[in-house]
Formats: structure tokens, C-alpha cells, sequence
């Protein structure tokens, strides 16, 4: 895929999206404070999170971006990675503002101002969400960025959280006085836990974990005729921008030339049948005669 296309692409969905999330979080925050709902303002602020990650990921989009130069041979790729998990940090932050707000309001002991409108309020902002995590997952698959990959999954708990605020409301209305409070709560674990995994999955990019299946690309390599054999496979890299390097045995008979040559063919036949690696390191060795 051209660099220059996903990097386009990549801008357009966050722009898009983070005109979105403003706008949801910005009523839920505004509604939450005017009725005194723990659980709606806590949903907003998590919401408004979700705009603070998209302008993030704008500035990683830059940095991430940049050609490899001299200090840095496998390009900046890694930046995006590192935002990523500042994405897990801030859901780590907001979990525990949101544990903070619900330990206060089950203390309290006021009940929100609820009516119709609240409701109104959460409906139109669910729907907005739906759609938002369907279309940063699809592009974020498309465009294989994990950036926007990971942003959909911290909309998706926007949509769980946003399903727990209605329903708290619902009992809210019921006369529970504590539901407004424990939905708080739940919200805030949830949002913790989310950004558990993100900074988890995103560690593993960075300590070099494989996305790669090793069987896949020595079938693939034993393929070639001229090939004996394939050994020492290593991959490195995030998903969608992986680099292997791997060694395959010829006999020893032949020309330089034509082992140069079926380097060539063999990380040709690899990143054809495998688009998600980007560079192939193939050593060469003669097959020692029996």
C-alpha cells in the first residue's frame, strides 16, 4: 500500500472522527452537569478522551510517517505505537477519575434530574458511537493501522458504558437511587480494563513480538526449486509493517549470480503471498556435501 495513500487516509478517518467524539462529548458533559448524573458525565469525559486520542493520533500520523534516515533505518513506524499506548495511559487516568467521582456520589446521596430528554440525549449519542467504531475498525483494517485499530476498541467502550448509563437511568427513574453511582463504577472498570489490553498489545510491538507465522513463510520459501531448505526465521515489527530476515540453503555449486537471483524470487514470492511484511533479509548458505 503507498505510504502517501494510508497516510491520507489515516488523517480523514481521525478528522472525522474527532468531530464526532467532540460533539458526543460534549453533550453528555454538558447534560451530565445540568441533571447531576455521575454516570453521564463520567461517560462524557471518557467520550472526550476519545477527541483527545484522535488529535494524538493526528500528531503520531505526522511523526510516524517520516522516511527512515540515517538514525532511524526502519522508518518512525514505532512512533504510532508509542501514542498508542499514551491512548492506554489516558483510559487508565479517566478510570480512575471516574472511581473518584463515584465514590463521592454514592455518598451524596442526591438523585439526578432525570426525564426524557436524558434519554434522548444517550440515544442519539450511541448511535454516533456505533457508527464511529464501525468505520475507524473497517479503515483501521483496510489502511492497517494500529492506531486507528486501537482507537475503535476504546469507541467500543464508549458503546458498552453508553448501554450502562441508559440503563441506569431506567432505574434511576425506577426510584434506585444508587444505580446512577454503581453504573459509575462499572464504567470506570471497564475503561481500566481496555486500556490494560491497549498498552499490552502495544508493548508487544515494541519488545519485538512476532506477527507472523514462521510455517507460513518457510512453506512459502521451500516452495522455490532451488531452495533446500529454510532455517532462523525472525520477524520484527508492528502489524502491517513487519521486517524478516531468514536463511535458506542452496548447493553449493552455484554462481553467486544465481543465488542473488533467487533471493530475489523467494522475498518476491513472500511479500506476494504475505503483504503485511515490508522487507526481507534472506542469508545464503551452500549445503555442506555429505
Amino acid at each position: 500500500m503507498d505510504s502517501l495513500y494510508r497516510q491520507k487516509g489515516i488523517k480523514s478517518v481521525l478528522v472525522i472522527t474527532l468531530l464526532l467524539n467532540i460533539l458526543v462529548a460534549l453533550m453528555k458533559v454538558i447534560y451530565g452537569y445540568v441533571v447531576d448524573s455521575v454516570s453521564i458525565r463520567s461517560d462524557g469525559f471518557h467520550s472526550l478522551f476519545d477527541g483527545v486520542s484522535n488529535v494524538i493520533g493526528l500528531i503520531a500520523l505526522k511523526l510516524s510517517s517520516q522516511p527512515p534516515d540515517s538514525k532511524h533505518h526502519y522508518g518512525h513506524r514505532k512512533v504510532e505505537t508509542l501514542f498508542t499506548i499514551f491512548i492506554g495511559l489516558v483510559m487508565l487516568v479517566t478510570c480512575f477519575e471516574i472511581l473518584k467521582n463515584t465514590y463521592e456520589a454514592l455518598f451524596k446521596g442526591e438523585m439526578p434530574s432525570i426525564s426524557y430528554n436524558s434519554f434522548l440525549v444517550m440515544s442519539f449519542t450511541f448511535i454516533v458511537n456505533i457508527f464511529v467504531y464501525f468505520y475507524e475498525t473497517t479503515m483501521g483494517k483496510r489502511l492497517r493501522s494500529e492506531y486507528l485499530i486501537a482507537d475503535a476498541k476504546h469507541t467500543l467502550s464508549d458503546i458498552f458504558i453508553t448501554i450502562g448509563v441508559i440503563f441506569a437511568l431506567i432505574l434511576q427513574w425506577s426510584g434506585i437511587t444508587f444505580a446512577d453511582a454503581v453504573v459509575g463504577l462499572i464504567v470506570g472498570v471497564f475503561i481500566g480494563y481496555t486500556g490494560i489490553v491497549i498498552i499490552k498489545e502495544s508493548s508487544d510491538v515494541l519488545i519485538d513480538r512476532s506477527y507472523v507465522d514462521d510455517i507460513t513463510i518457510r512453506e512459502i520459501v521451500c516452495m522455490h526449486n532451488d531452495v533446500i531448505e529454510c532455517h532462523e526465521i525472525r520477524a520484527r515489527g508492528a502489524k502491517g509493517d513487519v521486517f524478516v530476515d531468514l536463511h535458506i540453503l542452496v548447493s553449493p555449486e552455484m554462481s553467486v549470480l544465481q543465488a542473488h537471483r533467487i533471493a530475489h524470487e523467494v522475498e518476491d514470492a513472500i511479500k506476494l503471498k504475505m503483504p503485511e511484511i515490508k522487507d526481507v533479509v534472506i542469508h545464503i548458505e551452500p549445503k555442506e556435501k555429505e
